[in-house]
């Protein structure tokens, strides 16, 4: 730039300078406002990190910055100026900014003083999950006017017992239900959230490990099936309380009891023959579940039944095959994609009425060489294709696919890495340009198929050989 001045640059075009250029000129002790505000904008992170750290940059300018260059705003010798200008500087910044300059190690008390004052309620919470948070400003915010403030201070790992007392009491059921998962719970909050107006605190108290025995049988009472479901889940209730839940009119109490570490097994056989699917897609996440169960479960009528058993890896054989035959071609699809499937398995995949389960069928290397023999006269060209990237390809199926009807078949096998030189000169000679292109490509050609390729009729033919 010579001959100009940073005060001759047009701050609207500044975002065109190169990287070096812009970067000098954020750099300038010289550079105006106005050239650092447009500067602010460039592409380059390094010129927009100079920008936060020169101390001519705008204020507003600076609050836009903040958010991803949060350090060079702190370290800007020209903030304590700005500050003592305008006294609430920091309550002008974006939420995104004064919450990043919160979240650096070690920042200053007067920014926790604005984030304590911000009108972004967002910036108040970040400020609540402050480790270093001191008491005055921690009382303050666990009696903000936003519940979403209360509830991160209820979230924080140590609170005085007051305080916890006070938030269990709290008006919002949000910051209740995050005081009833503390583990510095006072008893007397205990008592108070165990009897809560609100279901989905109660079921909060419902899953603490060190609820006494009279809390847990005063839940036993509740009549919400939430509250009761996370009792379900229990092992420490008396038998008869458990059996009352594994059998409650209520689908989701049920559900949820086959959730328990432990079960009796007479649970795993009423389940079984549950009318209700939820119960039975509970049963297939049991670890003691059978062979002869897990079959049975495989030629369940509900889809979620048996898409629950496709999580487990200790399914027989028997079941998988039974799953191969499901309506839904999504969970065939998922099961053709299984690491491992017993032959029966594959056979049926095989003969899948849905393409998209043949044609990942194709590139399984465990898949018989007669299944792969048959795929390869598929009628669909997607597996065809599939075929021609199995794992092993007999010779006689690669004279199949190098004659196939479908160009895009013969361009996937002129492809393979293993191809021999008989079939990559039949290949060059393909009527289709992009067979041609494929094989013009390929870094092993010989040299007398790269000079035929170089005079193909086809100019992109013959750059991609010439390229070689």
């Amino acid at each position: 730039m010579p001959g100009m001045t940073f005060s001759d640059l047009d701050p609207r075009t500044l975002v065109t300078l190169g990287g070096d250029g812009a970067l000098e000129a954020a750099r300038s002790p010289r550079a105006d406002a106005a050239t650092l505000a447009g500067l602010s904008a460039h592409p380059d992170s390094r010129v927009r990190a100079a920008v936060a750290e020169h101390p001519n940059t705008p204020a507003e300018v600076l609050g836009n910055l903040a958010g991803h260059f949060a350090r060079e705003v702190l370290a800007n010798p020209g903030l304590p100026l700005l500050r003592l200008a305008r006294p609430g500087l920091l309550l002008s910044f974006p939420a995104e900014g004064l919450s990043a300059l919160l979240a650096l190690a070690g920042s200053p008390g007067w920014v926790t003083e604005a984030a304590l004052r911000h009108e972004d309620s967002s910036v108040r919470v970040a400020l609540a999950g402050r480790e270093d948070l001191a008491d005055e400003p921690l009382r303050a915010l666990a009696a903000d006017t936003n519940w979403q403030v209360r509830e991160a201070v209820a979230r924080r790992a140590t609170l005085p017992g007051d305080v916890v007392l006070a938030l269990a009491g709290d008006e919002d059921y949000d910051v209740r239900r995050a005081v009833a998962g503390r583990d510095d719970l006072p008893p007397g909050a205990l008592r108070a959230l165990v009897a809560d107006d609100h279901a989905t605190v109660r079921a909060g108290v419902a899953r603490r490990l060190d609820l006494p025995l009279d809390g847990l049988l005063t839940l036993a009472t509740d009549t919400d099936t939430e509250v009761l479901g996370a009792l379900a889940r229990r092992t420490d209730l008396p038998r008869e309380v458990r059996e009352w839940l594994a059998t409650h009119r209520a689908a989701e109490v049920r559900a949820a009891a086959l959730q328990a570490w432990r079960v009796p097994e007479e649970w795993l056989g009423r389940a079984e023959l549950d009318a209700e699917t939820d119960v039975r897609v509970a049963l297939t996440r049991r670890p003691e579940l059978g062979p002869e169960r897990l079959t049975r479960l495989a030629h369940d009528e509900a889809e979620g039944v048996r898409r629950g058993l496709l999580e487990r890896d200790d399914l027989p054989p028997e079941a998988i095959v039974a799953l191969t035959r499901s309506p839904e071609p999504e969970l065939r699809l998922t099961l053709a994609q299984a690491a491992e499937l017993p032959p029966g398995a594959l056979a049926q995949l095989a003969q899948d009425t849905e393409h998209s389960v043949r044609t990942v069928l194709a590139v399984r290397p465990d898949l018989a060489p007669e299944a792969l023999a048959v795929l390869a006269h598929d009628p669909h060209p997607e597996v065809r294709r599939g075929v021609t990237l199995a794992p092993e390809l007999a010779a006689e199926l690669r004279a199949v696919l190098a004659g196939d009807e479908n160009a895009g078949v013969r361009r996937s096998l002129a492809a393979r890495e293993d191809l021999e030189q008989e079939w990559l000169a039949a290949l060059a000679a393909d009527p289709d340009a992009g067979v041609r292109l494929a094989v013009a490509g390929r870094p092993d050609l010989g040299e007398a198929l790269r000079v035929a390729l170089r005079a193909d009729p086809d100019p992109v033919v013959q750059a991609e050989a010439g390229a070689q």
